[in-house]
């Protein structure tokens, strides 16, 4: 088993590593263009800031989180989710107290103990924003239109985002009455999960991918026909806002999202996968979070996209990804003083940005040449007896095949300028 990765997880070789750059470069920008600034939080955390902010019913806090006693017997969490993470660093570090709103991205590995499928691994990877301080609607369609922005830049089409309001604690209590009175009568038609939920959080019932609940939950009465006066009013400006920037929506009342922590917006991202539609990412508004984990009273709203279902939908539709940069030079070596010459060269050109390679395995000059066709050099160097008596290198072009002789000194100058970099 020492070989073998554990079930779940999965190396990103060097040969597929590019198409993260590519994509983590797009969200990063993407984010900055925003007004959003990095946070990095630590990988674990107390068990408990899940347990409060998740919600010990969920799927997450009871079935999915990777928890352990640590040696000093507290017991910590590998993070689940990323946002409680990040307000308890606003919490902790007083964040909280600073110019608002505070808008933050991160990128980071999640931990989920649930049975891997494609682009949700047992570690797989987010990017996420979270946005403090904000109540207008205006700035849970910033955070949608920053999501879609990344995925237009990344190159996905077909993209289709989903709306709804999941109403607030006020409005959420007189709903939860209404959905037990439709619920009880099909519990023992409902899935052992969903009659855990039944007390706890119905709302939830309503989530539920089991064909027999969803079935049973076809005609349920609806949050957003019994949401308050407030969190109508929030919901019209989130529809406003959309208009006013040309972003197509469409309302679909049974969005409920995973996690208990979730007040009035809630959204989703789906884009076209082999002819069906899949969720790239979902997020919406948490107003309580922040004071139900120690803190003030501090609105919040953010997102959560996966980067494996990301590189998974543009492999899907085809998107090219630019593949790495070739290299500039290969330097072939014909003895042992060219060998030392040509390290020396190797480290002037690596010093001046030049993506430079030497051997290291004493291959015969003819592998040596062939190597360098592998590694798609854009020139060949070449030092042997001859050019060690001139002091000079032999420079060819792989592409035309054409060869010059160079001084030593003259070198780096030379190859600078046949790549556009004088």
């Amino acid at each position: 088993m020492l070989t073998k990765a554990p079930r779940g997880t999965k190396d990103i070789l060097p040969k597929e590593s590019y198409k993260w750059h590519y994509v983590e470069n797009a969200v990063r920008e993407v984010a900055e263009r925003f007004g959003y600034s990095e946070i990095r939080t630590p990988i674990f955390e107390h068990t408990e800031l899940f347990e409060r902010s998740v919600g010990e019913i969920t799927d997450i806090v009871s079935k999915e989180m990777y928890t352990f006693e640590d040696r000093g017997e507290r017991s910590i969490t590998l993070k689940p989710e990323g946002t409680a993470p990040v307000v308890r660093a606003l919490i902790e570090n007083k964040l909280y107290a600073e110019a608002q709103p505070t808008k933050i991205y991160y990128i980071t590995p999640i931990f989920r103990y649930e049975r891997p499928q494609a682009g949700r691994l047992r570690q797989h990877h987010q990017f996420g924003i979270e946005v403090f301080g904000a109540v207008n609607p205006s700035i849970d369609v910033e955070v949608m239109h920053l999501a879609m922005s990344v995925y237009k830049k990344l190159g996905l089409k077909e993209l289709e985002l989903r709306i709804n309001s999941v109403g607030c604690p006020k409005c959420r209590v007189k709903y939860n009455e209404i959905l037990k009175q439709f619920l009880e009568p099909r519990l023992d038609k409902l899935c052992s999960t969903c009659n855990t939920r039944f007390d706890a959080n119905p709302m939830r019932i309503i989530d539920c991918k089991n064909e027999t609940c969803v079935e049973q939950t076809t005609d349920v009465p609806l949050m957003l026909d019994n949401i308050c006066k407030e969190c109508s009013t929030h919901f019209q400006g989130v529809k406003k806002y959309l208009g006013i920037i040309g972003i197509d929506f469409e309302v679909d009342p049974k969005i409920v999202r995973g996690l208990d922590y979730y007040t009035k917006t809630a959204f989703e991202i789906l884009s076209d996968e082999a002819g069906k539609k899949g969720t790239l990412c979902g997020g919406g508004r948490y107003d309580e979070l922040v004071k139900q984990c120690g803190g003030p009273e501090m609105p919040g709203i953010g997102f959560g996209m996966g980067l494996e279902r990301a590189i998974m939908a543009l492999e899907t539709q085809g998107v090219e990804i630019p593949k790495p940069k070739q290299s500039d030079i290969f330097i072939v070596t014909m003895c042992d003083d060219a060998r030392d010459v040509g390290y020396k060269l190797t480290s002037d050109l690596r010093d001046e940005e030049i993506l430079s390679h030497i051997d290291y395995l004493d291959r015969s000059v003819k592998a040596q040449f062939k190597y360098a066709n592998k590694v798609k050099a854009l020139f060949t160097i070449v030092i042997g007896e001859e050019e060690l008596k001139k002091q000079s290198v032999t420079l060819k072009d792989t592409i035309t095949s054409k060869s010059e002789e160079i001084r030593f000194s003259e070198v780096v100058v030379k190859i600078k300028q046949k790549l556009g970099r004088a």
